[in-house]
Order: C-alpha cells, then structure tokens, then sequence
C-alpha cells in the first residue's frame, strides 16, 4: 500500500496499527498543486488559497525582500517549501524568515531546522491557531505569526523559555516588526488592505 492510498484510507486498514507517515512518504506524492504537510506524522492536505490569501502573502513577501534586500540580515520564502521539523514534522508555511546566523539550514530542495519566523495566513483557523501553534512551540520556533484578513489582525507569538505566551494583537494603525530583525516594519493597514 503506498503512502497516498494509506492517507486516503484513514491511516489504517483493519487492525493495523496506523503508520507515522514520514518526509520519504510526503515526497512521494504525485506533485498535484494540493499542499501538503505531516504534523506528529499525520496528514493535512489543503487547496489552493483563495486570492485574498495570496494577496496578504505576496505584501509579506515582498516586504521582508525588500528590507533584507537594502539591509541584509537572513532570507524570506514564500510556500510552497517545505520546512523540515522532524522527519514525522514537515509543514509549508505562507511565508518564513530564516535569519542570516541560521543559513546553515537552507538546503537546495527545503529547509531542514527551525526558522526564526514562521507566518500562516488564515483560513485554516483551527490548524493555525492550535495545532501548528502547539507544534511551532514544541520546536522552539521563536516567533510565529497569525495573519486574520478577516478579523483584520495579527496575532504575534514570541517563544520565552520554551513557551509562548499570550499573543501581542496587531491591528490597522499598527506598525508589525520582527524581534531578530529590528529595522523591519510594515503597516498592518496596508498588509490588510483589500
């Protein structure tokens, strides 16, 4: 049974124990434009963003270029790209910062670490708010944002001693920056903007 027909049964047939699906499973999926991620070796499948989705990425993407562009100071990615948290752990963020001391975990396919910033754009509200946020806590992500068009905000997570907090809100009429990357800021009304 290959990993795509094992996902598609529900991870299990009869009394089989369910197999952790792994980053050798994930590649080898049929590359169908669906993302795909493994979080504690499980299967999510999402589809294509809606177009407000990718116009919020593509502002976040397109800041972070140009300030690292001028300043310097790490690498954006857009998704899709996988990030290696584990091999049972392999998520695509909307769009992530690795900063410049942590290039050592760039590679030519993925990013094997943890990213010094992780950003999801909602809708997968449930996904993003508890599931990857327990999961980017475990590893120790240092900040993780949430970005809610919708709700018109930004939910900000800082890792302090292992854990996060309470998130800071960032509202229109805000300006968000980047711990790591101090000279970074955007305006939360113009990232929103419709």
């Amino acid at each position: 049974m290959t990993p795509l027909d094992r996902a598609e049964a529900g991870g299990s047939i009869g009394s089989v124990p369910e197999k952790l699906l792994s980053y050798a499973d994930l590649e080898s999926f049929p590359d169908d434009g669906l993302r795909r991620e493994l979080i504690g070796g499980k299967l999510f499948v999402t589809p294509s963003p809606i177009t407000r989705h990718q116009q919020i990425v593509l502002r976040l993407a397109a800041a972070f270029h140009v300030h690292l562009s001028s300043h310097g100071g790490g690498q954006v990615f857009p998704a899709p790209l996988d990030v290696i948290l584990s091999d049972h752990d392999v998520v695509e963020p909307d769009v992530f910062f690795v900063a410049e001391g942590q290039s050592g975990i760039i590679g030519e396919r993925n990013v094997s670490g943890v990213p010094t910033l992780l950003i999801e754009v909602l809708p997968e509200a449930r996904r993003d708010r508890v599931v990857k946020r327990d999961l980017y806590e475990r590893f120790r992500v240092p900040e993780y944002w949430i970005v809610d068009g919708e709700a018109h905000r930004v939910e900000v997570y800082r890792n302090e001693g292992g854990r996060y907090g309470k998130p800071q809100i960032y509202e229109p009429g805000d300006t968000l920056t980047l711990e790591s990357l101090p000279e970074f800021a955007i305006d939360v009304a113009i990232l929103l903007a419709r």
